[in-house]
């Protein structure tokens, strides 16, 4: 294939990630009151969640499907991106006053800042904020992460604006990443990489972290819970996962990839539907990044 469009494009964004969920009001309250995010549009047994006009999580109502096994594929976590420390810090003390016992850890990743928790049913959520890029360090094409100590208590109180206690939504936000399990790293190694364009930047501990754009990752794929998981049944959790494209050529030389690969898609000129080996249902978008 010509190695001019082998990879995404630079400024490929990630976009709102689709929670099928059993109980849709609760879910609503848990992303409105404790991330919190605000209810963008909402028509029958959809939600779509978000900041400004960005949509963030979208949320289907489908109660008569079970939870899926911990060991199988699907989602690890979303991870939502802050403008800011104060802003991100808002957010942890929003989780903390209204779902305190859906926390499950913090971490220092060397570029970026973060805590971790699981929602309601049981899907992981990462709210995080980035180090400017300067202070982000490579070796031989590869980020340096790592997962060092941050004490919650601490950063909130640095970080934590008096006001933010009762306005806890500061500025905006947006998916910045967005965390799979998956049956082996090699399998989404070629799935990823080799077909639909991202690039490694980091790979490590049964896990493969890829990005575009020198990002430190836009997607990750691990095996902790779920190695040699197979193709997922349709559950409660993980919908969709949107990716966005500047354009249409863009989105073109998706398609072209994935075709060239014999990946079935969907391709209604706007979107591109498929899934990758594990059943997880990608739909890259153009015209919206």
């Amino acid at each position: 294939m010509d190695t001019t469009t082998d990879r995404l494009a630079a400024d490929t964004l990630m976009g709102a990630v689709t929670l099928r969920v059993a109980d849709l009001d609760g879910m609503i309250r848990y992303y409105t009151e404790a991330v919190p995010l605000r209810v963008l549009a909402q028509q029958g047994a959809s939600a779509v969640l978000g900041r400004g006009a960005t949509p963030i999580v979208v949320l289907e109502h489908d109660p008569q499907l079970h939870h899926a096994a911990p060991h199988e594929a699907g989602l690890f976590h979303t991870a939502i991106v802050f403008e800011s420390e104060a802003a991100l810090a808002a957010a942890v003390a929003s989780v903390a006053r209204h779902a305190p016992g859906t926390f499950t850890g913090s971490a220092d990743h060397l570029v970026s800042k973060a805590f971790y928790f699981t929602d309601p049913e049981g899907n992981g959520v990462e709210l995080y904020w980035d180090r400017d890029r300067s202070e982000w360090s490579w070796v031989d094409g590869r980020i340096q992460m790592d997962t060092l100590r941050l004490d919650p208590n601490a950063y909130l109180r640095e970080h934590l604006a008096e006001a933010a206690v009762a306005d806890p939504i500061i500025g905006d936000a947006s998916v910045g990443h967005v965390h799979l399990s998956v049956g082996d790293v090699e399998t989404a190694r070629a799935f990823y990489v080799d077909r639909l364009g991202f690039e490694i930047t980091s790979q490590w501990g049964g896990a493969l972290f890829v990005s575009i754009g020198g990002y430190h990752h836009r997607m990750a794929m691990n095996t902790w819970q779920s190695r040699g998981a197979g193709r997922r049944a349709r559950t409660l959790g993980l919908g969709e996962v949107d990716i966005l494209v500047p354009g249409d050529d863009d989105l073109g030389e998706v398609a072209e990839r994935m075709r060239h690969h014999g990946t079935p898609l969907v391709d209604d000129g706007r979107t591109l539907s498929f899934e990758d080996p594990w059943g997880n249902l990608l739909k890259v978008r153009s015209g919206v990044a």
